[in-house]
């Protein structure tokens, strides 16, 4: 299965095991495996934190982000990045993408916040941040696709939203995220299922304690 090695860790937190460790977003996690390389999306307190980046921070961690949340976490080995950036770092594959919302104060498209895309291992990840459905989704092609759902249109994409992001991007599985948490429940997930495209895969995953 391609979700495998990945770990839900609560709202938009990941934990994706391969020949790196990399996270994203980690908040409210426990102290578990340390992290070869840390995506942070933007400066919300629920995607920045850097007490929980600090659980899984190691000498020679590298930590992918935008110029505001840099600031907040004022870490070693910070790598400030802006929507298409590409680069590489230890053999992984990485593009920063757009994240914003269209109608809706929270996430503007001028602060530069981020998604991001990333292969290891021959397997390509989208995590998309804080978004609404944009008109960029439609050039990403990945193999998992990371996308958030609430209940409302107060922060991202609602379940209908979600479900059509689905069509957007092309992507064979996709997981949904941001629900739990702060708000929002995994009925919001399968909603967002229920009207998904056919022809890709929805995962909806359970939270998972960070082990080592």
């Amino acid at each position: 299965m391609l979700t495998d090695k990945i770990k839900w860790l609560g709202h938009a937190s990941f934990r994706v095991d391969g020949s790196k460790t990399i996270y994203f977003d980690p908040f409210k996690i426990d102290i578990g495996k340390k992290a070869d390389i840390i995506f942070i999306s933007h400066k919300h307190y629920d995607h920045c934190s850097k007490d929980d980046v600090n659980k899984i921070l190691k000498e020679d961690t590298k930590i992918v982000t935008e110029a505001e949340s840099a600031k907040i976490l004022g870490l070693e080995n910070m790598i400030i990045v802006k929507p298409y950036d590409k680069f590489a770092i230890n053999g992984l594959e990485i593009e920063a993408l757009p994240a914003y919302n269209v109608n809706k104060p929270n996430h503007p498209k001028e602060n530069g916040w981020l998604g991001f895309l990333v292969k290891m291992d021959g397997i390509t990840i989208y995590h998309a941040g804080d978004t609404d459905l944009i008109e960029e989704m439609k050039k990403i092609e990945t193999d998992v696709a990371l996308i958030p759902v609430f209940p409302d249109d107060k922060y991202v994409m609602n379940p209908k939203e979600a479900a059509k992001a689905t069509f957007y991007i092309k992507s064979r599985v996709f997981v949904p995220m941001h629900y739990g948490i702060i708000g929002g429940s995994v009925q919001d997930a399968q909603k967002m299922k229920e009207h998904a495209n056919p022809k890709c895969i929805v995962t909806i995953m359970e939270v998972q304690k960070n082990s080592f």
